[in-house]
């Protein structure tokens, strides 16, 4: 691999020299090599580029303030990797070569309001993992260097810190530690202490065999998988790890036997631990996630107390997205009990094709009685999902269906196997009709439980009688609007406690029902920071002061577009126009940018989608560059593709995608702001095999900007996307939705760009390959850019600013001075 490769297309001699075009010069590839920065407007956003968050402690006694750096350089995305499995292993340090890391880490405690920061972390360290102890009075975190990951221990009431060990921890799959719910030990993955690895010369290793012996299993196109007996063992080698249970004093012990662990948790009461340990055959056509495994029980000493199941291979799937393993699976802790295991069963042999009542059941057992004493919880008529737990008066289900979007919340007492009771039942795409994700609390174990409103007397003369509470993201026909709710499980009672109002996007994201609540809260020109709210007076406190990253973007004008489609369909999109345009500015030239997704009701898909007083945060992929250049830019065009009831969504793709651009532009070009003749449209993954179509089947747009898509589809013969159906089910379909199938028909500029590293599933780079080849063969204007060692999605600075520098100046040529 070459870091400087750009593949470029051939260009006519007499552009050879750059020109100057209404004072904007534009330089052609021919004259450029390697990395390329674009326009000063557009690189200080990108140089600019940082990430704040915040984590909260358990009962929200410490903030964590994290602060995530700019863009990596491009000479750390080259550092080499190793791939299998579908993971990407750095084999210097064992990490997950995908990671981001914070560079500065925070605290304040929210009593007192007094900021710190740790003593004695490295500067410069990069900083991963950054987890409160139960008691919050410590906080465990990893820090990355370039041949090891380091476990780190701070002390929030003396504010020091100190690497915990001198072991060098494995990072590169699952889980890689948890705090004992004492708060006294970190079980934590080590690097193997065995340092043998022999590969096998190619011509000793032997064929590489795979055999099919008559089962069905569609799966999917997948990357980065095992391949032969050398690659598995790298595999054993890079993820077999050591336990070992650590002591805050740095004393340790190892837990267990070295193995290849894909995740471990402490029971509520610290007395026991669940690991899953993967174990062979292995698979060369499905990833690491789809390898069996087992599930062990064993004491907080490490004793194996029994191997409770083992859960096969899922290489071979029924078709469908809703196609599960037969046998136990989901094994989780209950979080109201001391050490009860849980776990969901498909009663279909996994397969939704089937017709039967039940789909699911779900059981529970002691973690010291074997799994055939297995106790009935609960019966799920559509597909387990996950369990709220509250007490064996109050445990909610919920349930859904993927095929027909249904989703059902179901009210169990897990001390009644007869109780049930149906809360919500709705279309999960439905986002108003969504009651958000239930509000928890930390009880005695120190585990997330349901928020239960009731007091002794009340609840013992009615057990029903209680109030939970919910966080949504509050969609709505005036925008998404967060809200608090609160929600009676006997009256089905509804009541807003909280809902953000303009100019402010609010989003509650801590309530106990105790003290105050703690809110995100933006503008269209301030970034998100936190507020303590008496919601019941009104009064806020901010609790961070994180400043606009980007202040040259505060006057720029944004707003939500409403419009119908030719069927009357509503669509939305987001409008940004530079800083001070008026409507007698005169026309611009407009940038497009979308990304399909599919529907079950028309209803779902016409709803009004985010927030006009959202601030924008501007990522690598984000459009929203080009309003500096002079640009419209319509970002997260509606492009809903429905089939209602038994119809598919995809028989009627490619009509129902014209619809949706003839209305966006139409809506554009009305409101005297867009230029007909001068509007490009672009997408990343499935919007760019949505360009592709769009210009292969209309004349709407002057140019398209292609990012690491798929397009051709016989290339991904077992479903893509939404899609179920093979390509030997739907031939013609595969074939009519492959903008490759119609190459020929793609008369406007289309600039390609593709991560040399794709790891996304489907979206090879050879797909990118193979439409410009086919488009150059029709004497198509087109230009195919590979960015050296970049994924699907694209970190390097290096290559960020290049791919800005091209998509700019595809735009300023074939679109602004066309």
């Amino acid at each position: 691999m070459i870091l400087n490769r750009i593949k470029k297309c051939v260009l006519p001699t007499l552009f050879i020299n750059a020109i100057y075009f209404f004072g904007i010069n534009i330089a052609f590839a021919q004259e450029q090599s390697g990395y390329q920065r674009p326009p000063e407007s557009i690189a200080q956003i990108v140089d600019q580029s940082i990430s704040r968050s915040v984590i909260l402690s358990g009962r929200s006694k410490f903030m964590a303030i994290l602060e995530e750096p700019g863009y990596p350089s491009i000479n750390e995305i080259a550092a080499p990797f190793l791939k299998f499995a579908g993971l990407r292993v750095n084999p210097l340090n064992y990490s997950n070569n995908r990671s981001s890391f914070f560079s500065s880490l925070k605290f304040k405690e929210l009593n007192s309001k007094d900021e710190f920061e740790l003593q004695t972390i490295p500067k410069d360290a990069q900083i991963k993992n950054v987890t409160f102890s139960p008691d919050e009075n410590k906080v465990a975190f990893t820090i990355t260097t370039k041949t090891e990951i380091e476990l780190w221990v701070g002390d929030l009431i003396l504010k020091t810190t100190n690497r915990l060990t001198s072991f060098s921890l494995n990072d590169s799959y699952g889980t890689i530690f948890k705090w004992s719910p004492d708060s006294k030990t970190i079980l934590a993955k080590f690097k193997s202490e065995v340092k043998l690895i022999t590969l096998l010369s190619p011509d000793l290793s032997g064929p590489n065999v795979q055999e099919s012996t008559g089962k069905s299993s569609p799966n999917r196109t997948y990357q980065d998988l095992l391949k032969n007996t050398n690659d598995e063992l790298q595999f054993d080698y890079y993820l077999t790890a050591q336990l070992k249970l650590i002591y805050l004093d740095g004393q340790s012990v190892n837990y267990s036997r070295e193995a290849i662990y894909k995740s471990f948790d402490f029971s509520p009461d610290g007395e026991f631990v669940m690991l899953s340990v993967i174990h062979k055959p292995y698979s060369y056509v499905v990833p690491i996630g789809n390898f069996p495994y087992k599930l062990e029980i064993r004491d907080k000493y490490g004793k194996l107390i029994q191997d409770f199941a083992d859960v096969p291979l899922s290489d071979n799937l029924p078709q469908g997205f809703d196609a599960v393993i037969t046998g136990p699976r989901e094994f989780e802790w209950r979080s109201d009990k001391p050490q009860t295991i849980f776990w969901a069963e498909a009663q279909d042999d996994g397969d939704p094709n089937k017709r039967i009542g039940v789909r699911d059941m779900l059981y529970t057992s002691k973690a010291t009685e074997p799994y055939v004493k297995k106790q009935k919880l609960a019966e799920c008529y559509l597909r387990y999902q996950n369990i709220d737990w509250g007490d064996d008066q109050l445990a909610i289900v919920t349930e859904r269906w993927w095929k027909t979007k249904a989703e059902r919340r179901v009210f169990i007492k897990p001390g009644n196997l007869s109780y049930r009771v149906n809360l919500w039942d709705r279309y999960s795409e439905d986002s108003y009709s969504n009651p958000g994700d239930f509000v928890k609390v930390k009880n005695e174990y120190n585990k997330d439980v349901l928020l239960m409103d009731y007091n002794i007397l009340r609840r013992t003369a009615d057990p029903n009688n209680v109030n939970i509470f919910s966080i949504s993201e509050g969609s709505s026909p005036i925008g998404d609007r967060p809200f608090l709710l609160q929600f009676n499980i006997k009256t089905k009672v509804t009541d807003t406690l909280f809902r953000s109002r303009a100019p402010f996007y609010e989003k509650p994201i801590y309530f106990d029902n105790k003290n105050n609540l703690i809110v995100s809260r933006e503008t269209v020109s301030e970034p998100p920071n936190y507020f303590n709210l008496d919601y019941r007076k009104g009064k806020a406190e901010q609790l961070t002061f994180f400043k606009n990253p980007y202040p040259q973007l505060s006057n720029i004008i944004k707003q939500q577009l409403n419009y119908k489609r030719a069927d009357k369909l509503s669509l939305t999109s987001t409008l940004y126009l530079p800083e001070g345009y008026t409507n007698t500015s005169g026309k611009l030239p407009v940038l497009m940018w979308a990304y399909p997704k599919e529907y079950k009701t028309a209803a779902a898909a016409g709803q009004v989608k985010g927030s006009p007083f959202k601030f924008s945060k501007i990522s690598w992929a984000s459009p929203i560059y080009w309003v500096t250049r002079g640009y419209a830019v319509m970002d997260n065009v509606d492009m809903p593709i429905v089939g209602e009831s038994n119809d598919y969504p995809n028989d009627t793709f490619i009509s129902q995608l014209k619809e949706n651009a003839v209305a966006a532009v139409n809506k554009i070009v009305a409101m005297g702001i867009g230029d007909a003749n001068k509007i490009a449209v672009g997408g990343h993954s499935y919007g760019a095999f949505m360009t592709a179509n769009l210009l292969a089947h209309t004349n709407l747009f002057a140019a398209g900007i292609a990012r690491s898509g798929a397009y051709n589809r016989t290339l991904t013969p077992n479903g893509f996307q939404a899609e179920e159906r093979t390509y030997w089910q739907a031939p013609d379909l595969y074939y009519k939705m492959s903008p490759f199938s119609y190459a020929d028909k793609i008369k406007q500029p289309l600039l390609l760009i593709h991560g040399e590293a794709d790891d996304n599933s489907g979206t090879f780079p050879i797909q990118s390959e193979r439409l410009y080849s086919a488009l150059k063969g029709f004497g198509a204007t087109t230009r195919l850019v590979y960015l050296p060692y970049e994924a699907h999605s694209y970190r390097a600075k290096e290559s960020i600013l290049h791919m800005l520098w091209e998509m700019d100046n595809w735009l300023e040529k074939y679109v602004k001075n066309q």
